[in-house]
């Protein structure tokens, strides 16, 4: 009868299986690695095995030989302690009582892993040649060293260039150094900031480290205008702290008066947020917007003008003092993000006002719902109470499960009617 059979599951022994799991998940945890790098004395391992007890030797004794069978066999990268159970009963009988792996790299052999074992040592060993801290970094992130591969020796010798060069003071695509290609920091810029934490002698930065970490890029990028990174992304982050270069944010902007003066017959402009602060122009009100087609759209308004962009990205817009005597509308999705980077462009500009962002907007276009990804569930503080009542009901899935309506999606007309009602 195979030790997988359901009188043996049924029973709870464990099996050859559950053996190879538990190691397993030592390997994917990095422990077995770490034990490569620095032993801490618990090898020889003993994993205990819980097995068949007397009264079920009488009551299935195939399942339990079986079970007992499969142990033996697999006898090779692990030894076997045995204990005799039914003597009074059945019969003495040995059984597996525990497996014994006399080393570390006996336990990695026995889920295949020795050829990965041995490419970590070498990495671990080079990386720490490059110097000594580094080691400590092989011991915390052993699985990231292995994914990266010899990625992680180049990425280590970035981070040696950056304490000899604290305050480069180019562009991080001029980065020169062999083996480091355009796009090579940009792609690594968490293990680099992970391995330059190891030559710091204060304290690592491990909130901006972990923030770029936990949030993905795609899920950044919406604080960029027409591509171009602003100072809330990883990337400008990592520029900054390193001492690098970094692209200008940018604004662009539309005038829907075809009046106002902005340069000669252009209506539509993109500049640095830097001459964007110093603008001088009859403008009464600002409609900000994230969609480009919406931007685009927008209908002619007297004294207005249109800002496409800016996500969770304001600091273009919060040098922009004169946007402080104008009335500043903000259209975003109706999502749970479209209410958070409202709240964040409040923290810039107090003043602003939502619009088509409401629950009678929502409910109007039940058709056009779709689903969050990942919906925000941060405390919000600068909402209004409509604001605040309706970012909860869409987190707590009032509406159904993660709803959110894109602005781009919202009816035309339905949408031209209230922003010349809130202009």
């Amino acid at each position: 009868m195979p030790a997988e059979s359901p009188a043996v599951r049924a029973q709870g022994w464990t099996t050859l299986a559950m053996l190879r799991a538990q190691t397993q998940k030592a390997w994917d945890s990095g422990t077995l690695l770490r034990e490569l790098l620095e032993p801490t004395g618990v090898y020889p391992r003993r994993r205990t095995l819980k097995r068949p007890t007397a009264a079920t030797l009488r009551s299935d004794y195939a399942a339990a030989r079986a079970w007992a069978g499969e142990l033996f066999a697999a006898v090779g990268h692990f030894t076997l302690e045995t204990a005799e159970v039914g003597r009074s009963t059945i019969g003495a009988n040995l059984l597996p009582a525990a497996a014994v792996f006399d080393t570390a790299e006996d336990e990695i052999a026995f889920v295949g892993r020795a050829k990965d074992a041995a490419r970590f040592r070498r990495l671990a060993e080079e990386v720490a040649a490059l110097d000594p801290a580094f080691r400590v970094w092989a011991l915390r992130r052993p699985m990231r060293l292995l994914e990266l591969g010899d990625d992680a020796l180049t990425a280590a010798r970035v981070a040696l260039w950056l304490r000899h060069n604290p305050d480069p003071g180019v562009y991080v695509r001029q980065l020169s150094l062999p083996g480091v290609h355009t796009k090579f920091v940009e792609h690594h810029r968490k293990v680099i900031d992970e391995l330059a934490a190891e030559l710091r002698t204060d304290p690592p930065l491990t909130s901006d480290v972990a923030e770029d970490d936990v949030l993905p890029e795609a899920a950044t990028e919406p604080g960029s205008l027409l591509g171009q990174t602003t100072a809330r992304t990883p990337a400008a982050r990592f520029a900054a702290r390193h001492g690098f270069l970094h692209p200008p944010e940018l604004v662009r902007f539309r005038a829907l008066d075809a009046g106002m003066p902005l340069l000669g017959g252009a209506r539509d402009l993109t500049v640095t947020a830097e001459a964007f602060s110093t603008l001088n122009l009859p403008v009464q009100s600002v409609i900000v917007t994230e969609n480009l087609v919406n931007f685009l759209a927008l209908p002619a308004l007297p004294g207005t003008l249109a800002i496409y962009g800016g996500g969770y990205g304001f600091s273009s817009l919060r040098d922009a003092g004169w946007l402080r005597d104008c009335g500043v509308r903000y259209w975003g999705d109706l999502d749970t993000h479209g209410f958070r980077i409202l709240d964040q462009l409040r923290a810039v500009h107090p003043h602003v006002v939502s619009v088509l962002m409401d629950e009678k907007t929502l409910m109007a276009h039940r058709d056009a719902w779709g689903t969050e990804p990942a919906p925000s569930r941060a405390a919000l503080t600068r909402l209004t109470a409509e604001e605040s009542a309706l970012y909860d009901a869409l987190g707590s899935d009032q509406f159904g499960q993660s709803v959110r309506l894109e602005q781009e999606l919202i009816r035309w007309d339905w949408a031209v009617e209230r922003l010349l009602t809130a202009v």
